[in-house]
């Protein structure tokens, strides 16, 4: 009996789990935070940071 609850509760928390991992939009950095992130990496500079910055305040 314990065996067959046990395996239950396990397939649910997996299925909650599989869930859960496919959560797509809040995963996904948005357009600004990618662009500090490339700043920082020193893949573009300052002047393009800014220019790139001001263009998605638009």
């Amino acid at each position: 009996m314990f065996l067959i609850w046990g395996a239950v509760i396990a397939v649910i928390v997996l299925a909650v789990r599989g869930f859960s991992a496919r959560s797509g939009p809040e995963d996904t950095p948005d357009a600004a935070a990618i662009l500090r992130r490339r700043f920082a990496r020193g893949e573009i500079d300052g002047e393009e940071y800014e220019r790139r910055k001001a263009a998605l305040e638009d």
